[in-house]
Parts: structure tokens; C-alpha cells; sequence
């Protein structure tokens, strides 16, 4: 297992996630979730807790490649391509089948103000993430793609990859 790999696995990246899905999000099995920018660091996760738990979930990415991503790699239920799709037509389309009734989706990514400082807030659960991440990740129930870069020539090509959404993951 690769040391990049424990450290986002297990570290802030999927705290995070840990953190939006069971603290904020909280969704029950067989809820819809919709995750915006899914091919994320923390999107990968969040979604994977999703499919572990029993939702139905459905995520949005910039490219094909990561939508193909998240469907056949991260088990995401749908997951169509923002910039081609128009975004609220999209999501209502892959989360309703007929009649889209109150509050029968919940929304990850939609208010940000919700997650500002919420790691410290919520440290006293790291334990408890910690011996359910592991534990997934030994039994191969969790995977995490990134895109990497070597020697630090190619650090401003791989921070411009990062904000023009080129890169998988961080």
C-alpha cells in the first residue's frame, strides 16, 4: 500500500469526507446523495461511504474519463459530465425517477459555511474514522485514485492541472 495513499486515506482528505457524509449529510440506506465534483479527493470517499452504506448515489465530474471513473472504479450508481450536461436538469434526471418529492435527496458540496472549521469541531471522532477507514481499506472496500507528480520542476504544471481540473483526485 502506498504511503501517498495512508496519508490521503486516512488523513485530512478523508476525515473530511468521513465528516460531510456520517456528521453533516447523516443519510439513512437507501437515500439518494448527490455529490458535486466527485472525482475529488474528497468526493472519491464520501461516495464510496455512500455505496457502503446503501445509498444511491450520483456524481458530477468535468471529463468523460472521470465520470467513467466513478462509475466503473468507485461503484457510483450515475454520473454525468457538468460541463456538458446542464447541471440541475442532470441531477434531477439521474436522482428522480417519476415524481421528486421533499427533501428526498440530499445535496453534498451545497453549503459550504456548514464545513468551515468542522475538523476541529469534530476531532473526538478521529478514533472512531480511523478504525473504520482501516478497516476498509484492508478489505479492499475503499480505493483512492490521485494524480502525482514528480521533482519539483513539474510543481507549477501540476498546480495549474489541479485548478484547471485536469488531475484526478489531489
Amino acid at each position: 500500500m502506498l504511503i501517498c495513499f495512508l496519508s490521503d486515506g486516512v488523513g485530512m482528505l478523508s476525515i473530511t469526507a468521513y465528516v460531510g457524509f456520517y456528521e453533516i449529510c447523516d443519510p439513512k440506506r437507501g437515500e439518494k446523495v448527490f455529490i458535486s465534483a466527485a472525482s475529488g479527493s474528497v468526493g472519491q470517499i464520501f461516495g464510496q461511504f455512500g455505496k457502503l452504506l446503501g445509498c444511491y448515489i450520483v456524481g458530477s465530474a468535468g471529463t468523460k474519463e472521470k465520470v467513467d471513473l466513478l462509475k466503473n472504479n468507485f461503484g457510483f450508481d450515475e454520473a454525468f459530465n457538468y460541463k456538458k450536461e446542464r447541471r440541475l436538469s442532470a441531477i434531477f434526471f439521474y436522482i428522480y425517477a417519476s415524481v421528486i418529492e421533499k427533501n428526498d435527496v440530499k445535496v453534498a458540496n451545497c453549503y459550504p459555511p456548514l464545513l468551515f472549521g468542522c475538523l476541529l469541531d469534530y476531532y473526538h471522532r478521529y478514533t472512531k474514522f480511523l478504525d473504520m477507514v482501516l478497516s476498509y481499506i484492508k478489505q479492499g472496500k475503499i480505493s483512492y485514485m490521485e494524480d502525482t507528480a514528480e521533482g519539483l520542476e513539474s510543481a507549477p504544471a501540476a498546480l495549474v492541472g489541479l485548478f484547471s481540473g485536469r488531475n484526478t483526485g489531489k
